[in-house]
């Protein structure tokens, strides 16, 4: 593979998780749930978020593959219900609202039992099933490629470096666009997700068709 393609599947990876985490729309519920904290503790909860996060996903980019075959599930089969999932994901973005599983409730926060940037920061809202599922099927494009996988490494570590950004100065931003601007960006990331789930299903679907059609037919 040469550097342009390496350089297209970095910015491919990027992308998709980018658009997939939705930093600008975790905006308002990272907000919401570190409201009672001072600004040490916040930043100091936010950079534990993103770090979990990070280490969840390169788990899964390194061995996704692998767990793939252990447990006998093929990469076509993945990537459909990959696609299903994650415009699934995406369906409720399109009307301004976060998905089910990634929920903008704020519970109760004592800080002695309970670490927000565990849990809902870091799992689910960062590294949620819509993330881990396109960093898996990101896993089987790299097939094993040292330089594949290392590039893929930075554009998970740019993309999360890019919503560490976005939310650390949130408050900002959150001022500076509005309630209208942040529910534009909203839409705008789940009409770009909702392509993506349609190409993970059109990629399974004739990946399946492929390996049914004998060779040389």
């Amino acid at each position: 593979m040469n550097a342009a393609e390496l350089l297209r599947l970095g910015l491919s990876g990027f992308v998709t998780l980018l658009v997939v985490v939705d930093p600008f729309g975790l905006v308002p519920i990272y907000l919401g749930l570190t409201a009672p904290m001072s600004a040490d503790l916040k930043r100091a909860t936010l950079v534990r978020a993103i770090f979990i996060a990070l280490l969840v996903s390169l788990f899964f980019l390194l061995a996704g593959h692998a767990a793939l075959t252990y447990i006998g599930v093929s990469v076509n089969a993945f990537a459909i219900s990959g696609g299903i999932l994650l415009f699934i994901t995406a369906f409720p973005m399109l009307f301004g609202h976060r998905s089910g599983t990634q929920s903008d409730e704020n519970p109760e926060h004592n800080p002695a039992d309970n670490d927000i940037a565990v849990f809902p920061l870091a799992i689910p809202l960062l590294s949620g099933p819509g993330a881990l599922t396109s960093i898996l099927l990101l896993s089987d494009l790299a097939h094993g490629h040292a330089e594949r996988l290392a590039v893929l490494i930075v554009a998970i570590v740019v993309a999360f470096a890019a919503s560490y950004v976005v939310l650390r100065f949130g408050s900002n931003l959150l001022l500076r666009t509005g309630e209208r601007g942040m529910q534009v960006a909203t839409r705008v990331m789940g009409i770009v997700t909702a392509a993506l789930a349609v190409q993970y299903v059109l990629n399974g679907v004739t990946g399946y068709y492929h390996s049914l059609v004998p060779a040389g037919h």
